[in-house]
């Protein structure tokens, strides 16, 4: 029995109170005390359980062990009255002497459940293509989906158990549409400004509880550039339609070429083309790398009758001189050591009916010159180790960015071979010297890769200007490539003069340098502006460039102004 100063009513008093299922007996397994939690758990109606042995109300009662050995057992999973419990089980003492035992049982069934269902929203949330952003009655950050990720370029580990006065003051956003709908416990949606750089619609939604209790704001955010999505599909549109009416497509295999017609010198060299191109004639053409040749040659092959007949490709600087005669004339069985004992057929054969493309011709080693000499003249070749001639219906484009004239008074080419290669000569000049070309040009591949990438990005006119003036010594190519580099490595949204290779920028202004300040400023801002795009904290970009935060909102705004 309990010691008569710890009266049944005190005790009774205590556990009425607790939310979890009480229960005490004395030494014999009898029960004394059972607050209302544990007859509702236990189904129990009346006062008929008092000084029942335990085991008669729940027979799987483990008390008994705890009255025979003196410990506690604590946090022991069983199941109760058909309910998952946790139990904990701990001796009575009073002078030293064992006086009874209580147990303390907490229904987690329930817990599991809302668990379960929690995990169950996460989820939704998790894997919505909407961003979505939740915080709950304090303002704090507490879950943050993968479609917010990558909307914003923040993770989820810089935000989730932060509160969103200290995002705002930090940089993340410039308002916060979570803090309006705690204070006014209605739906909002603002325009927030992400990182300084990203406009986007945020609309906050309240969810309340069971007693009206505001718990959790969930926020859906929407780039606003969806907005004016129709507007940017019209310029893009305009755009296009400008450079389809100066364009010409070609189909080379499975890809699409497209040959800019703009300027008044790549009008003369299209209409030349056009003029020369449905006839067998050879053609030579000449001009400094990069500035489209192979396009040319595709533009030929096009527009000949041979269009549907094979176009073979051969660099004659790419193939090792002693592998070049068999590659272009191929070989009978056995015809030298190493040889395929079923032969081979050459290049030259396999564009029988079609067009051969020699490119760097100028590069041809003067013994297979003599032997293409005698295939333009007698339109016959003769495999190597044969002895049957094969006629052969071929026309020869050839390309070079070599004076061929100075390689022949140097003796390294042959005069008759020139003479029957270039029947028509067509010079293809620089970029440099057609200025009315880069715009287009840096409109076309623009477009063309943001289709091919599936990214939909800007370049400034600033941008476009500093490229009109740059001397392009890699022409065409140069200028493709370019583009692709700034299109894949940039992550904003709007390309700026900053982003450009710094040698552009050299050459571009060499006719008219800027001073040293000036120089270094713009070395500046572009070095900022990399690291802001990559770290989109402000904060984390001041901490890597070893700048005060204050410091480095100042110079954004200041160059914001001077634009």
């Amino acid at each position: 029995m309990l010691h008569e100063s710890v009266t049944i009513d005190l005790w009774e008093n205590i556990f009425s109170s607790m939310h979890n299922s009480v229960i005490v007996v004395n030494v014999h397994n009898q029960i004394l005390l059972m607050n209302e939690s544990a007859r509702r758990l236990l189904g129990i109606q009346d006062e008929d359980w008092k000084n029942k042995n335990i085991k008669t109300l729940i027979p799987n009662s483990r008390m008994h062990e705890i009255l025979d050995g003196g410990e506690r057992s604590i946090g022991q999973k069983m199941v109760i009255s058909g309910r998952v419990c946790m139990v904990n089980r701990t001796p009575l003492y009073q002078d030293g002497e064992m006086i009874g035992a209580i147990g303390v049982i907490q229904d987690i069934s329930e817990m599991d459940h809302y668990r379960n269902l929690v995990k169950q929203m996460e989820s939704i949330i998790e894997f919505s293509t909407d961003a979505t952003y939740v915080v709950d009655r304090e303002g704090i950050t507490i879950q943050v989906n993968t479609a917010y990720e990558e909307l914003t370029g923040f993770h989820r580990e810089e935000l989730v158990g932060r509160r969103m006065t200290d995002l705002m003051s930090e940089g993340y956003f410039d308002q916060s549409v979570s803090v309006l709908v705690l204070e006014q416990k209605q739906r909002i949606s603002i325009i927030q400004r992400i990182g300084g750089k990203k406009d986007v619609v945020v609309t906050g939604n309240p969810i309340f509880n069971e007693l009206g209790e505001l718990e959790l704001v969930v926020t859906s955010v929407k780039d606003i550039t969806q907005l004016n999505e129709l507007q940017k599909e019209l310029e893009k549109a305009q755009r296009l339609s400008t450079i389809q009416n100066n364009r010409y497509a070609i189909k080379s295999g499975e890809s699409e070429q497209n040959f800019i017609i703009y300027s008044s010198q790549i009008k003369k060299v299209y209409e030349k083309i056009q003029q020369v191109a449905p006839f067998p004639t050879s053609i030579l053409l000449n001009g400094p790398s990069g500035t489209g040749k192979e396009v040319m040659a595709n533009l030929i092959h096009d527009l000949s009758d041979r269009r549907e007949q094979p176009f073979i490709k051969i660099n004659c600087s790419a193939i090792p001189e002693q592998l070049l005669e068999s590659e272009l004339f191929g070989y009978e069985a056995g015809a030298f050591t190493g040889a395929n004992r079923n032969g081979k057929i050459g290049l030259l054969e396999l564009a029988d009916k079609g067009t051969v493309m020699l490119d760097e011709i100028g590069e041809m080693p003067l013994a297979l010159q003599v032997k293409l000499l005698r295939v333009l003249q007698e339109k016959q070749m003769l495999r190597i180790g044969g002895t049957k001639p094969r006629n052969l219906d071929i026309r020869i484009v050839s390309a070079t960015n070599q004076d061929v004239r100075k390689r022949i008074k140097e003796g390294k080419f042959r005069e008759d071979l020139y003479y029957r290669l270039a029947v028509i000569e067509i010079s293809i000049p620089p970029l440099v010297e057609r200025q009315e070309d880069i715009i287009p040009l840096i409109d076309h591949y623009f477009s063309f890769f943001c289709r091919q990438f599936r990214i939909d990005k800007q370049m400034s006119q600033e941008t476009k200007a500093i490229l009109k003036a740059y001397h392009w010594p890699g022409n065409v190519r140069e200028l493709r490539n370019l583009i692709e580099n700034m299109l894949v490595s940039v992550p904003a949204h709007i390309i700026e003069p900053v982003h450009l290779p710094l040698h552009v920028h050299d050459r571009s202004y060499s006719e008219s340098p800027s001073s040293l300040k000036e120089q270094v400023q713009q070395f500046e801002q572009r070095i900022i502006s990399e690291v802001v795009e990559k770290y989109s904290s402000l904060r984390k970009a001041a901490e890597q460039l070893g700048v005060d935060h204050s410091t480095l909102v100042k110079k954004m705004q200041r160059w914001e102004q001077s634009k």
